[in-house]
């Protein structure tokens, strides 16, 4: 029997796992988001084209693989049939190769509306929502007021959506937003649920488990990253679903002794997008250096993306709670001109330095303590073998395998699918 093999974030989201998944899945029959919504950005590169995937799996552009939207989505018809018509484009065959699970939330217009009304509420305080909806549609997932892909399949399915629409609009009011018009978006999201209707919703937990009973290959596919996750992310400033390996069982619906390898991926220096505890953040030239020479914008949303140094404490944290059994480093190539290279090695705070992630993590009460590497000042996009890095970048790599107890087998060195190396 197969078991499923997990790729997932290791930082605060965009670490390349669009491409990472892309580049993987010549190896698996099926690949399956487990979490998350359309507030995921992952972007491919090849063959001259660049795509960015918010909901459909990763895998879609590959002749021979499956895609599945897991129950532990939440899905925008609008945002999902708009991704859809754009692979189209390149000829793919969408409705043929994606099945959509039947227990996925569904994200209501009203949803989207809320999460504005939320995030305005909060003034200064806010967490730097997509305002995609997502939060809202898990808050009703996790209050059992929420409508799945099951749903519209059912003869009453306009009468469960009025109601819902309703209780959101009382909701809405109660926080003095006015400033809105759901009519246009609310025509659109029922002709693309018409659409949504005629393709293949299924039993996920039932098919997936058959077709690992039957020795398929299947890659389950995480999105935002691992300090983003509900329970064990810098909360509140996190997504609303678990983006651990945990939530693939629960997001799939597979049992844990059926996870397989644990692909974690992570930059070669961080980043964050959003409000949050960033202990390594650099405000100074080589944060901007990192930025622009990284492309470091926002997929989904476009917004400027924070950055700074790896944070080493952070990434163990990451791997012990994932249990990460293979490391992924993406974008070295970015760090190609710098001099000096630094790495979190702990936190001091409180008169005190730690080693590990602590409950509060601020960043007015965390001081980074660093240690410097020197810089490869090469340039490694044309590497294709590990032997072809400069010696600097491989002791960098070493000293991450030592401190984490994984090991580095594939280092990127550029967006597009040929620009990786395989240890």
């Amino acid at each position: 029997m197969k078991k499923v093999d997990v790729v997932l974030g290791l930082q605060w989201g965009d670490e390349g796992k669009g491409k990472v998944v892309d580049v993987l899945t010549p190896d698996y029959e099926i690949v399956a988001r487990f979490q998350g919504g359309p507030n995921a950005g992952h972007s491919l590169h090849f063959d001259g084209d660049s795509f960015v995937l918010h909901t459909v799996p990763s895998g879609i552009f590959r002749d021979k693989t499956d895609n599945i939207i897991g129950n532990g989505v939440v899905i925008d018809p609008v945002i999902l049939m708009d991704e859809i018509s754009q692979i189209e484009t390149k000829g793919i065959d969408v409705k043929a190769k994606l099945k959509i699970a039947k227990r996925a939330n569904l994200i209501l217009p009203t949803h989207r509306i809320l999460d504005a009304a939320n995030e305005a509420a909060k003034g200064k305080s806010k967490i730097g929502s997509t305002l995609k909806g997502i939060g809202p549609a898990y808050t009703d997932k996790a209050a059992r007021h929420g409508l799945r892909m099951g749903d519209v399949l059912l003869p009453d399915f306009k009468e469960r959506y009025e109601h819902l629409k309703k209780a959101h609009l009382v909701q809405i009011e109660s926080l003095g937003y006015k400033d809105f018009d759901i009519t246009e978006y609310e025509a659109k999201w029922f002709e693309c649920v018409k659409t949504l209707a005629g393709f293949d919703i299924v039993d996920n937990e039932v098919l997936v488990n058959k077709e690992v009973e039957a020795g398929k290959a299947i890659l389950a596919e995480g999105a935002q990253g691992s300090l983003l996750d509900v329970d064990f992310g810098t909360y509140p400033f996190v997504t609303s679903s678990n983006t651990l390996c945990a939530g693939v069982c629960t997001g799939l619906g597979i049992a844990p002794s059926r996870v397989g390898e644990v692909f974690g991926i992570f930059k070669a220096y961080c980043t964050r997008v959003g409000s949050g505890p960033f202990p390594t953040e650099l405000f100074d030239e080589d944060g901007e250096k990192l930025r622009q020479i990284g492309h470091e914008f926002g997929a989904t949303t476009g917004r400027p993306r924070r950055t700074g140094w790896l944070d080493m404490v952070a990434l163990k944290y990451a791997v012990m709670m994932n249990g990460a059994t293979k490391l992924i480093m993406m974008k070295s190539d970015v760090m190609n001109d710098f001099d000096t290279i630094k790495v979190c090695v702990g936190y001091e705070m409180d008169g005190k330095t730690i080693d590990w992630f602590p409950y509060e993590a601020k960043d007015d009460n965390i001081k980074p303590v660093y240690k410097e590497f020197k810089g490869w000042k090469s340039d490694v996009s044309k590497c294709r073998s590990y032997d072809e890095l400069p010696q600097e970048l491989k002791d960098y790599i070493k000293f991450i395998e030592t401190e984490t107890g994984a090991p580095v087998t594939i280092v990127s060195v550029g967006p597009d699918r040929s620009e990786t190396i395989f240890r």
